[in-house]
């Protein structure tokens, strides 16, 4: 079905009475349209509320909840796309889908917990607590430059008495993770930020399942300035970054021969993922496939690549499946964070 504006119109009205007539658990503003989703006081996923309808899921009286980007103020533009990726998929599925805008991901993940979104892009941080709670399924990957998933690295000083389990040459580590890593027990890390998985997480959940222990810790604002960091030698023992961050354009004036003097103790290999587009794990798996046929069939398109990338920001994606994300996981939930603390 193509859509025109008068289409829009009449999906606008058409979306406010469809969720008047389901009942929705959470308060509903509606914005140019689209419902935005507004906090509620609990903030732990409830996945065993009772479902909005009983109505079988993707027709008039129970409709498929299209989930826009996390915003506080959705842009008509996005409002706009969102709308029409929801008409592209119904006409290739024959499924009815409205769109919703939640003004956070912790409210997004509030929503999927309660039946109150169906189709969303997650986060790495809020995929790991919709999984957690049995709530999502990944269907396609976001691709960035090439790749689905990204590396990390933990650094050193060479004039400090650390050694290396990296080679380079093979690109492989050396070693088991307790065997390398126990050389960094009491010692100071220097992270990029409190969120950054390849700068922080991922590399703190590492230490946490060798059993490593470290004395202190300071946050740089930066990968490049925690290689500064571990450049200076006085600032921090070690340090993590994304891969690899020696060779930012930022360090090359004033640090020439930082690859030579900041070495790789341990390599942690392309394990961390960018966002991605989930389904309701609650949804049945022949449905869930029919909608990740409609996703790519969207990107094949000028139209609904533009679509996705101003809606999710989405250039690419690629075919996931939630094994991909074990390790992952692992790491995340090894950290011991809070991971309300880490999603926007």
């Amino acid at each position: 079905m193509p859509v025109t504006k008068q289409t829009c119109k009449m999906k606008k009205v058409l979306l406010v009475l469809s969720l008047a007539v389901l009942g929705c658990a959470f308060p509903i503003q509606v914005t140019v349209g689209t419902p935005t989703l507004t906090p509620t006081p609990d903030r732990t996923p409830t996945p065993t509320q009772t479902p909005l309808s009983t109505a079988e899921p993707g027709t008039e009286q129970n409709p498929l909840i299209l989930a826009l980007g996390p915003a506080p103020r959705p842009a008509a533009e996005m409002i706009e796309a969102g709308e029409f990726i929801a008409e592209f998929i119904q006409s290739r599925t024959g499924y009815r889908v409205v769109t919703v805008a939640p003004a956070s991901e912790a409210l997004l993940v509030d929503a999927l917990s309660k039946g109150n979104a169906h189709i969303v892009s997650l986060s790495p941080y809020a995929y790991v607590l919709a999984q957690e709670n049995n709530l999502a399924a990944p269907l396609l990957a976001r691709v960035r430059d090439g790749e689905v998933f990204y590396g990390a690295q933990i650094l050193a000083n060479r004039g400090k008495a650390f050694t290396s389990f990296y080679d380079a040459v093979r690109d492989e580590n050396a070693a088991t993770p307790p065997a390398a890593l126990q050389q960094f027990q009491d010692k100071k890390a220097c992270w990029s930020d409190n969120t950054s998985p390849s700068g922080y997480v991922v590399p703190l959940g590492l230490l946490k399942q060798a059993g490593v222990q470290t004395r202190s810790e300071a946050f740089l604002a930066g990968h490049p300035n925690v290689v500064r960091a571990v450049y200076a030698e006085d600032i921090c023992d070690f340090g993590a970054t994304f891969v690899d961050a020696r060779n930012s354009s930022v360090l090359e004036a004033d640090y020439p021969d930082v690859m030579e003097k900041v070495i790789v103790v341990w390599r942690i290999p392309k394990i961390i993922p960018y966002e991605n587009i989930s389904i309701a794990a609650s949804l049945p798996f022949e449905m869930r496939r029919v909608i990740q046929r409609a996703f790519i069939d969207l990107m094949l398109t000028p139209e609904g690549k533009s679509a996705m990338q101003k809606v999710y920001g989405f250039d690419a994606v690629q075919v996931i499946e939630e094994a991909a994300y074990a390790e992952f996981l692992a790491l995340v939930k090894a950290s011991g964070l809070d991971l309300f603390t880490l999603i926007k």
